[in-house]
């Protein structure tokens, strides 16, 4: 018995260790009162790229439990934070990205959620000049499962309580397009000829 409790106790703290922290650590010297949800994504965005995405979240969104997912909570309310994270993405020289939303969200009014015409009015205008594509909820999150197999998924949750607000965005490379893409596979498949 005595030999297995030291077994038991180093096999517990591998496994402990090797859990996904779902809040990253703050950098080293960093008091964490100031370690919030936008030093930790602007110091994540620049390793970012396409096929990685950052989702906004309402407070029920599930805390998922896949490697690839890292969740973090922001305190302010959901369209100051959908307003920020807009803004550091089009900000950023590498990446822009496609934004999703529920299309459950395109359905719901003030007689079932109230209070709902006001936060789309605040979304609209944090996303000003942004196409949205709507999307079914469960086909979003099948996405993101699928994607974060391979791809880091960023979740920002908010203290929001209204359902299917989550909006989605899908990172893709800022400086080279499908355009440019097409023109090099026909120069690679002439050369080939």
């Amino acid at each position: 018995m005595k030999t297995s409790l030291p077994l038991t106790c180093i096999f517990a703290q591998m496994l402990l260790n090797s859990c996904n922290l779902q809040q990253p650590a703050c950098a080293e010297g960093t008091a964490a009162a100031t370690c919030s949800w936008q030093t930790i994504l602007q110091d994540k965005l620049p390793l970012l790229g396409h096929r990685n995405w950052v989702v906004i979240t309402d407070m029920a969104y599930p805390l998922q439990a896949k490697d690839g997912i890292t969740t973090l909570y922001a305190e302010q309310p959901y369209s100051e934070v959908l307003g920020a994270v807009k803004q550091m993405i089009d900000d950023s020289n590498h990446v822009y990205a496609h934004v999703y939303q529920d299309k459950e969200l395109t359905y719901l009014t003030e007689d079932i959620c109230p209070g709902i015409d006001s936060l789309k009015a605040d979304m609209q205008k944090a996303l000003a000049g942004t196409t949205i594509t709507a999307v079914d909820h469960e086909q979003l999150i099948a996405r993101l499962d699928n994607v974060s197999s391979l791809f880091e998924v960023v979740i920002i949750k908010t203290p929001l309580t209204k359902p299917y607000t989550s909006t989605f965005f899908e990172l893709d490379c800022k400086y080279w397009d499908s355009q440019k893409q097409e023109l090099l596979n026909a120069k690679i498949a002439e050369a080939q000829k």
